[in-house]
Formats: C-alpha cells, structure tokens, sequence
C-alpha cells in the first residue's frame, strides 16, 4: 500500500471510487433496474437488493480489472493518467485483489442470492469486458462489437432476476440496448480519438479515424435504432411488451439520434460527434423508463 492510501483512509476511498468507476457503475444498474421493472409481477425487495449491489460489485470489478490490464496505456492518455494505478497511489496487487474480490461477490449475490441465470450472465459479462474488450482494443475496431456484448446484457439481467427465465423478451431488451451502444461509444471516440490514439486504441469504425466513412457508418447505425426501438412492441407476436406510445417514443428518440448521426456526417468534426454524444446520454434512460411505464403484464 502506499503512502498516500495508509496516511489518508479519504484519498483511498476516492481512489477506489475512480478504480471501480462507481458513478458509470451505478449508472449501468439503471439498466438492470428497468429490465427488472418490466419482467416483474410482485415486487420482491430481496431479489431487487441482490440485483442491485451484486451489480454494481460487477460492473466494478470489471472496471477496476479494466484498469489493471490498462495500467500502462494508461499513463499514456490524458483523460487517465491522473488514475491512481497510473499514479501509484495504488499498487497493482490491491487493485486486482480488490477488482476479483468484488467480481466473485457480485457474482454470488447474482447466482446465489436471484437465480443461476443471472450469475451465468454476470460472469460472461465480467469475461467478455475484462479478458476479451480490453486487449482487443489496441488491435481491431471490432473491439467495440465484442464490448458492446457485456454493455447490452445489465437490462437482459434485470429481467431474468424478475422471470427466473430467459426468452424472446429479455433478448429484446438487450437488442435495444446493444445497437445503441454503438452510435454512443463511436461519438465518444470520435470526441476522444487524439487521446485514444496516444495508447494506438482502435475504437473508431475504421483505421483512417475520424473519416467520412466511419461518420457514416455511425449514421447507419443510428438508424438501426428506430426499427430495433419498435421490437419490444412488435414482437412478442400478440403479446406486446410494452404499448403503442411507448413503441413512439423509441421511434422518435431513434430519428433524434440519426437526425445528430446525420449532422456528424455532413460536418464530420467534434462538435457534432459531442452533440451526438450527448443525444445518446438521453436516448437509453428516456426510452427504458418509458418502456417500463407503459410495459404490458
């Protein structure tokens, strides 16, 4: 440990909080969350407790693995270099210890406290991010394909928690969650890609960076969002998930996306990559909270 931990209980703390990322970390149980609302009969605070900090335990170990993997790259790039791996204020060994200590709890919480599939999809979450997205970074865009897999499955496990079961619905959910991911970390990248570059990250659509090719490959997949937003309504073939409005309000955040996607291939520049950016940080909690008032038991 180092001086700086063992002399200020504070300042470790906040480094375990910028270790396990716990702000994104509570933000992607938004997503279990809604899952779980949506599948749920009879509310069951025990099952919904379980789901929530064995989630968030998840989700931050394999943030804090995230970064021990990345420890190098990290020194590299401006927006990490201040973290406390980069920085020493950690050493490598606590950091792993901490980051597996909190994965196996969370993994229990999930599989012993809700149901095996949760755990099973917890775990595959945790592996896909930690050992196959992190060091496919530096070597193929299709990095953002494989994370986009452990990104979209938090709703998928909402649901299964509440169900015990895993179906059309639950795929649905993940549907909707993983094409989004795409306009939403492409516009990040976009944004961020002379840092990313620093660490030879490949996260934009193709190796030429911020192009028009990879604008418009952004678009496109902004426009998938409209047809995937309506699924939930269309599909289950007479036994709709959620209503006719709520199928409306994912149509129409879809078009804002794509109309943003549009504006960033026209321009091609940062300004508009970060407009679309922030379009994104609405479309998922907008649509999923809808989604959830107007679900159909």
């Amino acid at each position: 440990m180092s001086n700086e931990i063992s002399s200020s209980p504070h300042s470790f703390y906040k480094d375990l909080s910028v270790l396990f990322k716990i702000r994104l970390s509570s933000l992607v149980i938004i997503s279990a969350i809604t899952g779980y609302a949506m599948g749920v009969e009879q509310w069951n605070w025990t099952t919904f407790t379980y789901l929530v900090v064995g989630g968030i335990l998840l989700t931050s170990g394999s943030n804090g693995m995230n970064q021990v993997w990345e420890i190098e790259l990290d020194k590299l790039m401006h927006r990490t270099m201040n973290r406390p791996l980069p920085q020493d204020r950690m050493t490598l060994r606590m950091a792993t210890g901490l980051s597996l200590a909190a994965t196996v709890v969370g993994v229990i919480l999930l599989w012993g406290g809700i149901n095996l599939g949760c755990g099973v999809l917890g775990l595959a979450a945790f592996v896909l991010y930690a050992f196959v997205y992190t060091p496919m970074k530096r070597i193929s865009s299709l990095a953002v394909f494989v994370g986009a897999i452990p990104g979209a499955i938090p709703p998928m496990i909402g649901y299964v928690a509440a169900t015990n079961h895993f179906g059309l619905e639950a795929g649905l959910l993940f549907a909707v969650q993983f094409i989004w991911q795409f306009p939403h970390f492409w516009s990040i990248a976009w944004v961020l890609h002379d840092d990313y570059a620093r660490a030879e990250y490949k996260l934009l659509p193709f190796e030429e960076g911020r192009s028009k090719r990879s604008a418009f490959q952004i678009f496109m997949y902004s426009l998938f969002l409209i047809p995937v937003g309506m699924l939930p309504w269309v599909m289950p073939l007479g036994h709709p998930m959620i209503g006719a409005w709520a199928m409306w309000v994912g149509v129409l955040s879809g078009l804002a996306m794509a109309f943003f996607a549009m504006r960033l291939y026209q321009k091609c520049d940062i300004p508009s990559a970060r407009q679309l950016m922030f379009a994104s940080f609405f479309y998922l909690p907008v649509v999923q909270i809808v989604y959830v008032i107007n679900s159909i038991k």
